[in-house]
């Protein structure tokens, strides 16, 4: 057999598609291995690079693969899609994934540690929290207002309604004074929740060393600090300052070619979490520099 010199993965639940390619990019071989025997057939293999797609749990296999001494290296998948062949299959997918990884200006993504993805769960968890706050406060004051009852805007003002529906004489049914007390019931309980994390979010980011350091920064604090750990690549992933700023958004888009093509507006890229603090911290950051 062939000396293999990459190993792309397709990624699954179950069944995972490998593809082992030679330096000059032949095919070594091709396999579909179940989610038990995976470790296994790499454990098995000489060590060489093996790539994947950054997609649901490539961290967790990241750092189980880099435990059997090889070097994981995870592609976008927007920057897989160019080289899938036609009839889009588990087997060409695993095929682009390798050959995506051997371009030699290709940019990868870091693996992220355990204890980056925790922290990420945790704000995402609040989050998720957070939405359903906001889901049942619109509830309550939509069905309210149909019937003439209605407060200020502000999640705080909400309070008002509470008042309305003690009151015996507000002439609202029984059964809505029932079931609006059920969702400020739910609001009181989402409430407790999400402020039992935040102080677990800045507990943990008194007792982190590298999450103290980023709260010296003027304009960061836990919350701010503890999503950039997270969320953030580490720096050394980056040539340069813009190279991080340019994760978030393109910063100069361009609607046309030419020798001067005309800038549009900033577009996202990525997740909400980190990208917002860092865009209102930046400008006190730079006037302070």
């Amino acid at each position: 057999m062939e000396e293999v010199s990459i190993i792309g993965i397709d990624l699954a639940k179950r069944s995972f598609q490998v593809h082992g390619a030679g330096a000059d990019g032949s095919v070594a071989f091709r396999r579909k291995l179940s989610r038990g025997k995976l470790l296994g057939f790499l454990a098995s293999q000489p060590g060489c690079t093996v790539a994947m797609e950054a997609c649901a749990s490539a961290h967790y296999w990241g750092r189980e693969i880099a435990a059997l001494g090889h070097d994981v290296r995870l592609v976008p998948p927007i920057y897989v899609k160019p080289f899938v062949k036609r009839h889009k299959n588990d087997a060409a997918d695993a095929e682009a994934i390798s050959e995506a990884a051997q371009r030699p200006t290709m940019h990868f993504v870091a693996v992220k540690t355990e204890a980056q993805q925790t922290q990420g769960m945790l704000f995402r968890t609040r989050d998720l929290l957070v939405r359903q706050r906001t889901q049942t406060i619109n509830a309550l004051r939509g069905h309210l207002a149909e019937y003439g009852v209605v407060a200020p805007q502000g999640r705080a003002r909400i309070r008002q309604l509470v008042g309305v529906l003690e009151d015996g004489d507000s002439g609202l049914p029984e059964a809505v004074v029932e079931l609006g007390g059920l969702l400020l019931g739910r609001i009181d309980e989402l409430d407790e929740k999400i402020d039992g994390l935040d102080r677990e979010i800045r507990a943990s980011a008194r007792e982190d060393e590298e999450t103290a350091r980023l709260m010296t920064i003027p304009g960061i604090g836990p919350v701010t600090a503890m999503a950039i750990q997270a969320f953030a690549p580490p720096m050394e992933s980056f040539r340069r300052g813009r190279a991080r700023e340019g994760r978030h958004t393109w910063p100069c888009w361009r609607d046309r070619a030419g020798p001067r093509p005309a800038p549009s507006g900033r577009l996202r890229r990525e997740g909400g979490h980190g990208r917002p603090c860092g865009a209102r911290r930046a400008c006190p950051c730079r006037i302070a520099v």
